[in-house]
């Protein structure tokens, strides 16, 4: 097996590294009312209305993707188990997100792949990238 890594490997993880930066930019920013105040009326409904529960499952899930990237970018295997936390940290996030979204008709569609499936399919990505260095022997222990 060629244990060349590719370079969309590097490409990848440095953009999965950029996508869950921007993610952390954005919950601290969510953390500032003066920020909040200035949001369409559909984002305002999810931040303003969202439970401690909710806000901790966002903190995992973008600090969890940063540090998987960096994992991923040390090329250490851990980088999967971590992915999967942050998963799990959006999963829990979206079921809030999912309950405003519901009980409002104002979201466009591209809100909804924006704010729900885009952060899903990334760390789904993510984990597969991960699983797939795995298998060809990129990451070290």
């Amino acid at each position: 097996m060629n244990n060349k890594i590719h370079w969309a490997f590097w490409l990848f993880a440095i953009l999965g590294l950029l996508w869950n930066v921007g993610g952390i930019i954005n919950y601290m920013m969510q953390m500032k009312p003066d920020f909040v105040a200035d949001l369409p009326d559909t984002h305002r409904a999810i931040i303003e209305g969202r439970p401690a529960w909710a806000t901790g499952g966002f903190a995992v899930g973008v600090f969890g993707g940063t540090i998987g990237c960096l994992f991923l970018l040390l090329r250490k295997p851990l980088a999967g188990l971590v992915f999967m936390i942050s998963l799990m940290g959006i999963f829990v996030t979206m079921i809030h997100t999912l309950q405003v979204v519901v009980a409002k008709e104002t979201f466009a569609v591209s809100e909804i792949f924006v704010m729900i499936l885009l952060p899903i399919l990334v760390a789904n990505l993510l984990i597969g990238l991960t699983f797939f260095a795995m298998k060809n022997n990129w990451l070290s222990k």
